[in-house]
């Protein structure tokens, strides 16, 4: 009897399914227009008054404050919002239920569309601080190494609140309204209404364990070249790791 060998997807088929991707994001001009335009306004909302108070260490409240913020935004409206929507979207359509029956796993969908929002979101924070440097003289982190691997844990904590929302959402549009809940309730625990000073003390101490006040917060630090509070980074892994395990027990192929 001869045995059948299943050819595994390639680079090709890889590139083609990112490229794919790739369309289906630009083609959905909200989801692709609002996480970089929103957070660029926010930041020139408040760049000019935010820009000419020293702060710390000669950065100035627009880079200990504003653009942390502003890149929080970027990374949690893409990944608990666009993210989701897009694979609720697959599964509505059957798109993951064939692939499960071809030699590319509908795990490559997975990917394909972590590496599109990630490349969305460099775009997004590429735009806002290009903005902030050349328009306002914004300065880069006191600690760069530090604020990158943030951004890095940062993204993994709201990719695994996405996944979650992705898991529970029937539709593309419940996905979306999932999604949108999820953000401006992490948003508002976590300072993007005007900072946790005037939260109550529990609540401003929940927000800062959450994606959006961990991830806020963390920045902060890593601008101002202060020490990051170890909280912050636990409340950014312990988010990744808790999605991944939800979203491994919930999700639905079709």
């Amino acid at each position: 009897m001869s045995e059948v060998t299943v050819r595994r997807p390639g680079p090709r088929a890889w590139a083609t399914l990112i490229r794919c991707e790739a369309k289906m994001v630009v083609r959905d001009t909200a989801g692709l227009v609002v996480p970089i335009a929103l957070p660029l306004l926010i930041m020139v909302m408040n760049a000019s008054a935010a820009g000419q108070e020293t702060v710390v260490n000669g950065r100035s409240a627009l880079d200990v404050h504003v653009l942390p913020l502003v890149f929080t935004i970027v990374l949690a409206s893409i990944g608990i919002i666009n993210m989701p929507s897009f694979l609720a979207y697959y599964r509505r359509a059957g798109v993951l239920r064939r692939l499960a029956v071809t030699p590319a796993s509908p795990a490559m969908v997975l990917v394909a569309q972590f590496v599109v929002s990630l490349a969305q979101a460099v775009v997004g924070i590429g735009a806002a601080y290009a903005v902030a440097v050349l328009a306002f003289g914004a300065l880069p982190p006191v600690d760069t190494g530090v604020a990158l691997a943030v951004v890095g844990l940062a993204v993994a904590a709201m990719y695994g609140w996405g996944m979650v929302v992705a898991s529970v959402a029937p539709t593309p549009n419940s996905a979306v309204a999932i999604g949108l809940i999820g953000f401006f309730a992490l948003g508002a625990v976590g300072g993007m209404f005007g900072g946790t000073a005037v939260l109550p003390e529990p609540v401003a101490r929940l927000g800062s364990w959450l994606p959006f006040g961990a991830t806020v917060e963390a920045l902060s630090a890593a601008w101002a070249g202060s020490p990051v509070d170890a909280s912050h980074l636990v409340g950014l892994a312990l988010s990744a790791v808790v999605g991944a395990v939800v979203a491994t027990i919930l999700f639905r192929w079709d």
